[in-house]
């Protein structure tokens, strides 16, 4: 198993890039799909932002280090990763106040019609941002589950918001046949990716998706609370009306005029000012990310999981897999029903093998492509082999769950 585990790194072409990544010493990190791994790159990123163009440059920086514009350019960059023009992403706030920016716009496009239909089970931020529009009077929540998912899809339907790799179990939903189905009913589609960027490769513009979000502290490796993405595509720019008018999203916003003017295109979906030391270590993410190619990420992934899945047969693990099981129907992660989920995740964590637990019963290993290796898939399968046999896990201290898994 560890004989074949170094056959496959040493052929691998995406070996050499974990270098290029801060990976503790003794650590098995199998929850990038929760935040990713930093990229050595950043500090020197950070520190020359906070020193020079903050510290130096100061309020001149607005301009001289084109921090005004740094929401568009970083979009533009994530745009090839989901199959977007440049011109249609911005990285701006976050997947909730994204989520909302954008329901609340789509339901502007779709006069006489009120209903969001979503799945039970959806990630709760996606789900939460429905309930608020409902509260106010301004939208319906309708969930289905997926095999009743196209019966959903009546003249009442505003919106089919969906997350196209699902946090939980990672299976992926078909996006064009849904986007089509949608469309074909008349409504608008919005799919959350922050479980796909950087990880799956998506076509938006192939699909004819209107919107999309998603999060840059996963696989784009942004750090904890890193700036998310949006998209629009170009055929919706001049109806666009997102409610969050603030004073980034003016067209001009230094004229500091009593009313507000949407800026042109994708930026006026933007509201307050801009993060730029979040945007800067995401930045320096996305590009490492576009440098390896969401491809080559991708076919990583799936070797990756299958490898994992062959290492338990061979150790003779019986497991609950939650997740599907052909490759091509899973995001970049498995996930195990364990009645015991959570304090076995615990046991792993104490070994050095960090993956996370999802409530109530889901054990859920995620496979960051970039960085990882096939010795650690083979290393991953034995811990998770002797914690069980042993029934260490039954220990009291990782039964108590904590506040923050």
């Amino acid at each position: 198993m560890m004989n074949r585990a170094r056959e496959l790194d040493a052929a691998d072409p995406l070996g050499p890039y974990r270098d290029r990544f801060h990976v503790p010493e003794g650590v098995i990190y199998l929850d990038g799909n929760s935040l990713g791994c930093l990229p050595k790159a950043t500090p020197d990123a950070m520190r020359r932002v906070v020193e020079q163009e903050w510290g130096d440059g100061l309020i001149r920086s607005w301009n001289d280090a084109e921090w005004f514009t740094m929401g568009s350019r970083v979009g533009a960059k994530i745009a090839p990763l989901i199959g977007a023009a440049p011109q249609e992403v911005i990285a701006c706030d976050t997947v909730s106040v994204n989520l909302f920016k954008l329901i609340a716009a789509a339901l502007q496009m779709r006069p006489g019609r009120k209903v969001i239909l979503s799945e039970p089970g959806n990630f709760p931020t996606d789900i939460y941002m429905i309930e608020g529009l409902e509260r106010q009077g301004l939208a319906t929540q309708r969930l289905a589950s997926r095999d009743r998912m196209l019966d959903a899809l009546d003249e009442d339907v505003a919106l089919l918001m969906l997350t196209h790799a699902h946090y939980k179990t990672g299976e992926i939903f078909d996006m064009a046949a849904l986007t089509k189905a949608a469309h074909d009913a008349g409504a608008l589609v919005l799919w959350d990716l922050s479980h796909s960027t950087g990880a799956l490769p998506v076509d938006l513009n192939g699909v004819g998706a209107d919107f999309a979000t998603g999060c840059g502290y996963k696989y784009l490796c942004g750090g904890p609370g890193a700036p998310a993405f949006a998209f629009v595509a170009q055929r919706h720019h001049v109806d666009l009306k997102q409610p969050l008018t603030g004073w980034f999203g003016h067209a001009r916003p230094f004229a500091f005029s009593d009313e507000y003017e949407a800026a042109p295109g994708i930026e006026r979906l933007q509201c307050g000012t801009s993060p730029i030391l979040g945007l800067t270590a995401l930045e320096v993410g996305v590009d490492l990310i576009a440098e390896i190619g969401v491809d080559r990420l991708y076919a990583k992934s799936r070797a990756l999981s299958e490898f994992f899945l062959e290492c338990l047969g061979e150790l003779g693990v019986l497991h609950e897999l939650v997740s599907p099981a052909q490759s091509e129907r899973r995001g970049s992660q498995l996930s195990f029903h364990h009645p015991d989920a959570y304090a076995i995740c615990q046991a792993l964590i104490a070994r050095g093998v960090i993956g996370d637990f999802r409530a109530p019963d889901i054990l859920r290993l995620g496979f960051a492509p970039a960085y990882l290796r096939f010795a650690d898939m083979a290393e991953a399968a034995r811990h998770l082999s002797e914690v069980l046999a042993s029934d260490e896990w039954r220990r009291p201290e990782f039964s108590q769950r904590a506040a923050v898994t």
